[in-house]
């Protein structure tokens, strides 16, 4: 998932370390050598100052670099001090779905070191698909989008057939779009081999990243395809070593299990709002508001949206009294605003592009049928809707690559910074990852809730150690946990 709050571009075995294809067709460097970018000013009203845009023409299908092209909009913003300039710092803030291009200019903003951007040119970019970089639709309805992220949670077996039927109806509108024919090809192994197009354009021999939540499976992909072409690469709340497939989408009901006793605190002790002035009381005050919007939606607010909203306001600190405040309302019987952005068509659309067509999702409804039940209990508050039936599971399946298999072969410079209490992507999963890459990377856990630590957290620990390994290339000596920062 994204870090941004209320994005709502949420959140099968690895069998190729590499594209099963040609080892020249599946690199960029088959292909000509692109042209240099053109930079210019950005896009929109309201572009941040000092970032630049360009765009880059990519193959669609990289094992026929000589085949139809599609657009890739990137930005820049140059480091003030060329001579202390080491390189490019790609980034990505997460999604899937979610644009990139003036992710550079928030980071600035939000206060990344001043020796990070002295010593780099951030860029960003929209991944294929997404914005404006030849955006993918599914024709999604107003009312489809109302619904959310997740499927309906499944309180029985017949919940499942039920979320089966409109799951095929989306697969059929994606595969029936004007843009099916990027179906195939909208994965994150392409949208690596994008940055390498990128890499080459900009005339750099190699890049370092900073990549966020889903950005990581991106960050760790592009990592294994190109293990020689990557500098100092930060992966922040990081998803398992086979990305956002069904199990990382059921280990959302457990982010969120984590997460909750630090909500449940806040609420506690912010009578106030009327939720519990115990944690126990807090939670009690979650079941209610649920089985009320399952049986009744207050307006568009059913009882899967609420938890699917209560998870993403449990993304950061700052949001809590948010949620405590929309918690509030919903229980006095008041309607609760929420309409999709325009945009968030093609925000839908890219992440189920990506999503499914990354991995191969269960298609049997017994499955399903038997992972909601699992689930229920041991994660309550989500685990029925995680655990339901998505799309994925009728995507079509012609023509798609193996998922890139994440080892420990490679370059020893990876860094993973990880919350102990992230809801978006649990700590379960960042750990399987950290063990996949074995001694290529170090790993810094935080006692902290919340998704996302590097730089938008206040830990001290945590961002001295991401900010010396951008600046001196030196990680800690072995894997460090950080303590939760004291008033």
């Amino acid at each position: 998932m994204r870090r941004k709050p209320l994005a709502l571009a949420l959140a099968a075995t690895a069998v190729a370390a590499t594209w099963a294809a040609p080892a020249s067709a599946a690199t960029p460097d088959a292909a000509t050598a692109p042209p240099p970018l053109r930079w210019g000013p950005c896009p929109g009203p309201n572009a941040p100052e000092r970032l630049q845009c360009a765009t880059l023409k990519v193959p669609l299908d990289y094992r026929d670099p000589d085949g139809r092209r599609i657009e890739i909009a990137v930005s820049r913003l140059p480091s003030e001090k060329p001579a202390q300039r080491r390189g490019v710092l790609f980034t990505n803030p997460g999604g899937p779905g979610g644009s990139g291009l003036t992710y550079p200019a928030l980071l600035a903003g939000a206060k990344l070191p001043q020796q990070v951007l002295d010593n780099y040119d951030l860029i960003g970019f929209d991944p294929r698909g997404v914005a404006r970089s030849t955006p993918v639709t599914c024709d999604l309805t107003p009312s489809q989008l109302k619904r959310g992220a997740f499927p309906a949670y499944a309180h029985n077996p017949g919940d499942v057939v039920r979320e089966a039927r409109y799951a095929r109806t989306i697969a059929r509108q994606c595969a029936a779009s004007d843009t099916a024919w990027m179906l195939p090809h909208t994965t994150t192994a392409n949208t690596a081999r994008d940055m390498d197009r990128l890499r080459a354009a900009l005339g750099e021999r190699r890049i370092s990243y900073l990549g966020a939540s889903y950005g990581t499976q991106l960050g760790a992909t592009y990592a294994q395809l190109f293990p020689e072409r990557g500098d100092r690469i930060v992966l922040d709340s990081a998803l398992g070593p086979r990305g956002y497939d069904v199990t990382a989408f059921r280990l959302l009901a457990r982010g969120m299990e984590d997460r909750f006793p630090d909500f449940a605190a806040y609420a506690s002790e912010h009578p106030e709002y009327g939720l519990g002035t115990t944690p126990a009381q807090v939670e009690a005050t979650f079941s209610a508001l649920a089985r009320r919007l399952d049986a009744e939606p207050a307006g568009n607010i059913d009882g899967t949206l609420f938890r699917g909203l209560s998870l993403e306001l449990l993304y950061s600190d700052a949001t809590l009294p948010a949620l405590a405040k929309m918690w509030q309302t919903l229980k006095a019987g008041k309607p609760y605003p929420f309409e999709p952005t325009p945009d968030q068509e093609n925000t839908a659309a890219a992440r189920l592009h990506v999503l499914c067509a990354d991995s191969r999702w269960p298609r049997h409804q017994l499955g399903y049928q038997l992972n909601v039940l699992v689930d229920r209990a041991r994660y309550p508050k989500l685990g029925g809707a995680t655990a339901n039936i998505t799309p994925c599971a009728f995507w079509p399946s012609e023509h798609r690559e193996p998922p890139v298999r994440i080892d420990d072969r490679g370059p020893s410079n990876i860094l993973l910074v990880q919350n102990e209490r992230d809801p978006g992507t649990p700590l379960a999963g960042a750990l399987k990852l950290r063990q996949a890459l074995g001694q290529r990377a170090r790993m810094v856990t935080v006692d902290q809730g919340g998704h996302g630590v590097y730089p938008f957290g206040a830990n001290t620990c945590a961002n001295e150690a991401a900010t010396r390994f951008l600046t001196t290339g030196k990680r800690p000596a072995g894997d460090l946990r950080c303590a939760a920062n004291t008033p």
